[in-house]
């Protein structure tokens, strides 16, 4: 995709605009008929997915869940976001788009260059469409930390956390321990 596609577009994109982009190597998500572009994850945060997906894929493959890096949720119509991870219901993995219906968890892995995005509009977004489980991982220079949030009503709260060492206890959408340092490659 270049530049001169979606600057030749003007706004507002609908779906059909934006599933007609096909696949990129940029991430591009639809946020209520605009679009929000950003260039390829560091080989840090594909490294931190990679390792938290395979961590919750037996237990969610027992709980008849499946985990998915980097999809296209459908929020409601006009909305959709690509979270770093998610926990789903059975899916055609054909289709472009996953309906929130299907949604269990939504895993947002805190980019150095627009934290906002992941701590408030993304959160915002998930708690309005009704998903029940966010889990935020914040990736400094130096250390890690996994937060896991429950829908509360209409907003997340923290349910539990964890930093290298100290596990993340999760129980629910699936039961699973995760020391957050078991994310990251040693350094040495």
């Amino acid at each position: 995709m270049t530049a001169a596609v979606l600057g030749d577009h003007g706004l507002p994109w609908t779906e059909e605009d934006y599933l007609a982009l096909g696949e990129t190597r940029d991430r591009v998500e639809l946020i209520d008929g605009s679009l929000l572009v950003s260039p390829a994850p560091s080989p840090k945060h594909q490294q931190v997915s990679r390792r938290l997906a395979n961590a919750l894929e037996p237990m969610a493959n027992e709980a008849s869940l499946e985990v998915y890096e980097a999809i296209n949720v459908r929020l409601r119509t006009g909305r959709i976001p690509i979270p770093d991870l998610a926990i789903v219901e059975t899916i055609d993995p054909e289709e472009p788009v996953v309906d929130v219906a299907a949604v269990r968890l939504v895993c947002e892995i805190v980019s150095p260059g627009n934290p906002a995005v992941d701590r408030v509009l993304k959160m915002q977004l998930y708690a309005e469409a009704g998903i029940g489980w966010y889990l935020l991982v914040e990736s400094e220079p130096k250390s890690i930390a996994l937060r896991l949030f429950r829908l509360e009503g209409s907003h997340y709260a923290e349910h539990a956390a964890g930093v290298p060492g100290i596990p993340l206890e999760m129980t629910e959408p699936v039961a699973v321990t995760i020391d957050p340092a078991s994310l990251v490659a040693p350094r040495g």
